[in-house]
């Protein structure tokens, strides 16, 4: 089949690589030309793995292009897939004008039947709007032509999106047309052999359930700080409360781990939109707004644990900081817990020496040169001359480190555990001064 794909993204990008691995020829579009000739030259612009393997062997293949053409994404394929990005508007709400803009700009080009795909996470409501632009368009070159809108979100997890794509739990696909369902069941067949992984719906319903499922997680994690918090105040160990409720196949282990807070480019914008999205529908949805702001909070108790261990001194104090994306295999630095910690940091007249297993060049990007960070090239290069060590995500490099290393460097045995990856025994029994996230004292 003939699949154009509007935004050359994380979710456009891996949605054109594995819609070509399994034979389609797809066309990626892409305002920003720079991007466009990096990824012509076999430069991935985002960090996803495999992604670049799958990308490389297709253009190979001729299966898979990249380009600013318009019109000849337009008329390329039968399916017109829109994987732009909905940012956060300042009142919280989704920004649709990248995707109406590619509505439009279908409307202002398509000459004969089009399905076009919502991929980008929008609200519900939103394949009218773009259903809307088209037909606005298409009146003022007063074409009469038929066309489909579906709404078709991803579910895609950040650092393992091929495997997703490929071996998908659910495809989700909301359409009013019959025939459009079996079109789009056609589409997904390879990806949907063992089992019937497709879950047909109304457009509205499908909408909806992007961000009901993003949200249903973001709370869970938020739920389980929100525990975290008062297992400290109560001597109790989040760990095995952790363990012990995780056991219950109701509640599952699943995002019940405790931490100093999630980020990334989903969920605290999903959150933020639905809740935005309630509040206009006149429904006050006071447990996405408890979800945001226990994760607000949640964000700055490393700084808080810092802080206090240093007795509000910290200025001229030196961290370490072990992890800068916002999840492990991956380079999104989004909302990232390490951002507010360093921040926070910083307005204190600390310094930071940080380590990321690939967010370097994202760091850099984001912060420039500035005195107090240096970006080091080890996890070990960063200890020097700290004064303590925060561990802000959970790579697994810095799972079983150097322990006695670890100490020898630091100018104090401090550790600070964001992620709980350590245990508290150990960590005691080596001599340091340890602490983590609902595991002892607040």
């Amino acid at each position: 089949m003939k699949v154009t794909i509007f935004g050359s993204g994380y979710v456009g990008l891996v949605t054109g690589a594995c819609l070509a691995e399994v034979g389609n020829d797809v066309v990626c579009i892409d305002i920003d030309a720079g991007k466009i000739e990096r990824l012509n030259r076999g430069e991935v612009p985002i960090y996803e793995p495999g992604l670049d393997t799958i990308i490389k062997r297709n253009m190979a293949a001729g299966r898979l292009q990249f380009t600013t053409d318009i019109d000849l994404g337009v008329s390329h394929g039968l399916f017109q897939f829109v994987a732009v990005g909905t940012p956060p508007d300042e009142d919280g709400s989704a920004d649709l004008q990248y995707v109406l803009a590619v509505a439009r700009s279908i409307g202002e080009r398509m000459r004969d039947y089009r399905i076009i795909v919502n991929k980008s996470t929008v609200p519900v409501g939103t394949a009218d709007k773009v259903r809307g632009a088209v037909n606005e368009v298409l009146a003022r070159r007063g074409a009469a032509m038929e066309f489909d809108v579906v709404s078709n979100p991803e579910f895609l997890k950040e650092g393992a999106a091929i495997e997703d794509f490929m071996k998908p739990d659910r495809i989700v696909v909301g359409t009013d047309n019959p025939r459009t369902t079996e079109l789009l069941r056609a589409l997904y067949a390879p990806f949907n052999r063992s089992h019937d992984r497709m879950v047909c719906m109304d457009i509205r319903s499908a909408e909806l359930t992007k961000y009901a499922a993003n949200a249903m997680l973001a709370t869970k994690i938020s739920f389980m700080n929100e525990l975290a918090n008062l297992a400290e105040r109560l001597g109790a160990d989040i760990e095995k409360v952790r363990v012990g409720i995780g056991s219950d196949p109701r509640i599952g282990y699943h995002f019940i781990y405790p931490g100093c807070g999630y980020g990334g480019s989903c969920f605290p914008k999903d959150v933020k939109a639905l809740e935005r999205t309630a509040r206009d529908a006149g429904y006050p949805a006071q447990l996405l707004q408890a979800v945001e702001a226990v994760n607000d909070r949640q964000k700055e108790k490393l700084f808080e644990k810092i802080n206090a261990y240093f007795q509000g001194d910290l200025a001229g104090k030196t961290v370490a900081v072990w992890g800068l994306a916002f999840k492990p295999n991956t380079d999104d630095m989004r909302e990232a817990p390490s951002r507010t910690l360093m921040d926070a940091l910083w307005q204190a007249g600390a310094k930071v020496r940080a380590f990321d297993p690939v967010a370097q060049e994202e760091a850099h990007r984001i912060y420039g040169d500035r005195a107090d960070l240096i970006l080091c090239d080890s996890p070990e290069s960063a200890l020097q001359g700290a004064d303590a060590l925060a561990v802000v995500t959970e790579w697994n490099v810095f799972r079983s480190p150097d322990f006695d290393e670890i100490k020898q460097t630091l100018t104090r045995p401090a550790v600070f555990d964001g992620r709980n990856i350590y245990d508290p025994a150990h960590m005691k029994a080596q001599g340091f001064d340890y602490f983590a996230i609902g595991r002892g004292t607040a």
